[in-house]
C-alpha cells in the first residue's frame, strides 16, 4: 500500500538518506506528502539544507548539508519533519519527534508508535524540550531496528 491508497506513509514514500549517511551523524527525514503552500522549514534550517521548488513543492533535504540539529521539527505545522540518529549507541536510535499532547518526563519509559499507532515496543524518553507557544520535540531511545518506523509515542 502507499499513502495515497491508504494514507499512511512509508519509506517508499519519502526521501531517505543512505545507509552510510544514517551512520555518519543525526539527519533530519521529512514526511511531508502533500504539495500544499507551506515552507516554515526552509526558513527554519540555518544550514540551508532544506529547499523547494516553489511553494507548493515537496520540501527536499540535501543531507550532506544536514546536521541533524533539529531546528525544523517543532516548525513544521504538518508536525511530518523527524531527526533520525543511528549512532545513539551500539543497540539503540535515538529519535526526535515532534510532540503536542501531555508531555512525558525524562527518563520515562513510553510505548513507540508507528505510523498507524501501533505499539512496536517501549522507548526511554531522553530529553523533553518545551519552547513557549511551539510545538515540543522529545527525544526517545528505541531499538536501531524500529528507528524508521517509530514516529510517535503513549504513556
Amino acid at each position: 500500500m502507499s499513502y495515497e491508497e491508504d494514507g499512511i506513509i512509508t519509506t517508499e514514500d519519502i526521501q531517505i538518506p543512505s545507509k552510510e549517511r544514517f551512520e555518519k551523524c543525526p539527519v533530519a527525514v521529512i514526511e511531508c506528502p502533500q504539495s500544499i503552500p507551506c515552507n516554515p522549514c526552509v526558513d527554519a534550517c540555518p544550514f540551508h539544507a532544506i529547499s523547494m521548488n516553489d511553494i507548493n513543492a515537496l520540501p527536499e533535504i540535501d543531507f550532506e548539508k544536514c546536521t541533524g540539529c533539529g531546528s525544523c521539527i517543532s516548525k513544521c505545522p504538518g508536525l511530518a519533519i523527524f531527526v533520525v540518529d543511528m549512532g545513539y549507541s551500539d543497540n539503540e536510535a535515538l529519535i526526535k519527534i515532534p510532540y503536542e499532547f501531555a508531555l512525558p518526563k525524562t527518563g520515562d519509559t513510553v510505548k513507540a508508535l508507528d505510523r498507524k499507532g501501533d505499539v512496536k515496543g517501549d522507548a526511554r524518553v531522553i530529553k523533553v524540550i518545551k519552547e513557549k507557544d511551539k510545538t515540543a520535540v522529545v527525544s526517545i531511545a528505541v531499538k536501531k531496528s524500529l528507528a524508521m518506523e517509530v514516529r510517535n509515542i503513549h504513556e
